[in-house]
């Protein structure tokens, strides 16, 4: 009976809504193919440097170029996003990102394919997600409601990293018997199945939030969101650890190419086992997540802190075993640690905010981190390799948890005017309505002081 329990309260959200079922179904497919990409293209670099050692700094090079977009324009994605349908909106950035797969499999399939035209191509995708990241993140909401948002977040990860555990396994293969061509088409055509289940949605069944109403410039929406999230002390903490967290130690795009052809001294099958070791451990914690009823400070903190804990205790392995079985401990505690997180925001944000305070999440998350931590794990694997950048990005995360226990103890002390902004804030949070209009409470983690529990 218990295991039927916590099964049905793990599930709950695809067991209650129609829509979020097929989106769930579409995007198990589509982003298994991205990670498939993924893989593909970062293996490409490697071929197309010549470089014996895994060209660390090329890798940290595209993964400047593929998120430098989203670290120009990340924050403008959001008033976009709160002006327009959802839905239609996935529908557009979807299509183009096939398109953009299309191309690469073109030219990879011609063999003249160049880093620069890789680079280029992983620009566009990273241009599009400036829309997609928070219009995918915010139209959660809309399939579910608020009730079940935080077990559809978590749900949401568990496929996000099951395509991490499938996809990066698959590409290994492919790479090793046919090259990387088939992997660049398989995403192309992966997308069709988001696509379809996007349009076959019923709209009637959709939580919809009202527009902003309030018609104002870019810019001027812009700063209220950021405003919002600095002065919402559950907000500007999670976001501002996760700054911290996803410079320094998310940075596996780049480390672990380098783990598997130098510290591993192997090739592109141990690349996609390393990976998909990481996703699986991801997997478990998405899952464990899910029961969950609603976001929890010890959880997202503690999985910060032993996420930062694992990543130290990797550096110093030199077997394809042992990284494998400490990525996936390592990979439970990270999806811990950001579930916890992006409930955290979307819950705390008013409804004709949330697609600008998921941009605002999707930036910090990604749009900061990416290119300048890529770059810096590129430079310290080159230098000391991934045993160096493991232990830096370890370490610095692990400070940064420190602060964030301290400031929720008190016993570092925030600025006056964020301490007299709690009462602004549950105002704003109190704006927000739901689906048929009536005002809905702020939930306790989103709208209390950040030193009161709430598990």
């Amino acid at each position: 009976m218990s295991v039927t329990s916590a099964s049905a309260r793990t599930f709950r959200s695809l067991q209650r809504h129609r829509n979020f079922r097929l989106y769930f179904a579409g995007q198990s497919i589509s982003i298994s193919g991205t990670w498939v990409q993924n893989i593909a293209q970062a293996w490409l670099i490697v071929e197309l440097t010549h470089s014996p050692v895994g060209s660390p700094l090329a890798l940290g090079a595209l993964a400047a170029f593929q998120f430098l977009p989203y670290t120009v324009l990340g924050l403008l994605g959001g008033p976009l996003v709160d002006r327009f349908d959802k839905r239609m909106t996935i529908v557009a950035t979807q299509t183009t990102l096939m398109l953009s797969a299309a191309a690469l499999a073109i030219l990879s399939l011609s063999g003249r394919a160049t880093v620069w035209e890789v680079f280029v191509l992983a620009a566009v995708g990273g241009a599009v997600q400036v829309v997609d990241m928070p219009a995918r993140q915010s139209f959660v909401f809309e399939m579910v409601g608020r009730k079940e948002l935080p077990n559809a977040v978590s749900l949401n990860a568990s496929l996000f990293n099951l395509a991490r555990a499938a996809g990066p396994a698959v590409a290994g293969v492919l790479i090793a018997t046919v090259g990387v061509t088939l992997c660049f088409a398989i995403n192309a055509v992966s997308f069709l199945a988001v696509i379809g289940s996007l349009l076959l949605m019923r709209t009637t069944e959709l939580f919809t939030t009202e527009p902003d109403e309030e018609r104002q410039g870019v810019l001027s929406s812009l700063g209220e969101g950021v405003s919002w999230v600095l002065h919402t002390p559950a907000a500007w903490l999670t976001c501002g650890l996760m700054l911290v967290v996803s410079t320094f130690a998310i940075n596996f795009n780049v480390l672990l190419p380098v783990m598997a052809t130098v510290t591993l001294r192997s090739g592109p099958v141990v690349f996609g086992i390393l990976t998909a070791c990481f996703g699986v451990g991801a997997l478990v914690g998405a899952l464990v997540t899910a029961a969950v009823g609603r976001p929890s400070w010890t959880l997202l903190l503690g999985g910060a802190a032993a996420f930062s804990v694992l990543l130290m205790a990797l550096a110093p392995l030199h077997w394809v075993a042992a990284c494998g079985a400490m990525l996936f401990v390592t990979g439970v505690a990270f999806t811990t640690y950001t579930s916890m997180s992006n409930a955290t925001v979307q819950l705390a944000a008013p409804d004709r905010l949330r697609g600008r305070a998921m941009a605002f999440y999707g930036y910090i998350f990604t749009g900061v981190p990416a290119p300048l931590g890529g770059l810096l794990a590129g430079w310290l694997s080159s230098v000391g390799g991934t045993q160096l950048a493991f232990l830096v990005g370890g370490g610095v995360s692990l400070a940064a948890v420190g602060v964030a226990v301290g400031v929720r103890r008190g016993a570092v002390r925030l600025p006056r005017s964020w301490r007299a902004s709690r009462a602004g804030a549950a105002a704003a949070n109190g704006r927000a309505t739901s689906a048929s209009g009536r005002a809905t409470p702020a939930p306790a983690m989103a709208a209390s002081s950040i030193t009161s529990d709430a598990k």
